[in-house]
């Protein structure tokens, strides 16, 4: 079992605002929360990269990029160009979605070869590097496949979902990622992630980022706890 203290569970949120209809204001607010509860990242559309470095300039918070977001279906070369430009305009993390037509029809060269031109692109700059495989669309084979490539390919971490399918993280698919990726590449959760319980049993399952857009309630509800029992950490 691993222990937490608040500061460490806040370190794990990426803390997302993805919505079409975001406005500036809203995008503000959102670097404001995640530097006041210092989470990892801000997770955001590339167009407003620039915007929350300039917020987020000074502090150790990430600003996030959602590269063929949500439903990865654009090609290779635009992808890479996509990410090179949030790049250019101030991002230091890209989660970006797989091909999933690709991965439907199996053609594994095709979403491999994807995959290290995103991660080259990414490493090449000394940024991060998420693949977000959208689970609530794929079968065990299909999981395990990405996995693999996951293995070979080495991201900095592989995602359950982007949190506008059909469906979100699971406890299950948590620990078939982190089973299946080796060592190295480490496993991020989203999608439908609003309650403190959920947020720690992904956790305990493996995830080492989770993705949400409440990531201040949940806080706030681990904070009780830990008051209420006079603990420093929880223990996971």
């Amino acid at each position: 079992m691993t222990r937490y203290t608040l500061d460490e569970l806040c370190r794990l949120v990426d803390h997302t605002n993805l919505h079409a209809d975001a406005r500036e204001a809203d995008i503000l607010r959102l670097c404001d929360e995640a530097r006041r509860y210092h989470f990892a990242m801000v997770a955001v559309n590339p167009v407003q990269s620039a915007l929350c470095a300039s917020a987020l300039a000074g502090t150790d918070v990430r600003v996030g990029a959602a590269i063929g977001f949500p439903l990865g279906q654009v090609s290779i070369a635009a992808k890479v160009f996509e990410t090179k430009d949030a790049l250019a305009s101030g991002a230091s993390e890209i989660d970006y979605v797989v091909n999933l037509t690709q991965v439907k029809e199996g053609r594994w060269d095709y979403v491999a070869d994807e995959m290290r031109q995103m991660v080259t692109t990414c490493h090449e700059a000394g940024v991060l590097c998420k693949v977000i495989f959208e689970n609530c669309y794929l079968g065990l084979e299909e999981k395990l496949a990405l996995c693999q490539i996951a293995r070979e390919v080495g991201p900095d971490f592989v995602k359950t979902s982007t949190g506008f399918g059909s469906g979100g993280a699971t406890v299950e698919d948590v620990r078939l990622m982190v089973a299946n990726v080796g060592e190295r590449v480490k496993v991020k959760a989203a999608g439908g992630i609003r309650d403190a319980d959920s947020f720690l049993a992904l956790v305990a399952a493996g995830a080492r980022r989770i993705g949400c857009s409440a990531g201040i309630p949940i806080m706030e509800e681990l904070h009780r706890r830990l008051d209420a029992s006079g603990a420093a950490c929880l223990e996971l």
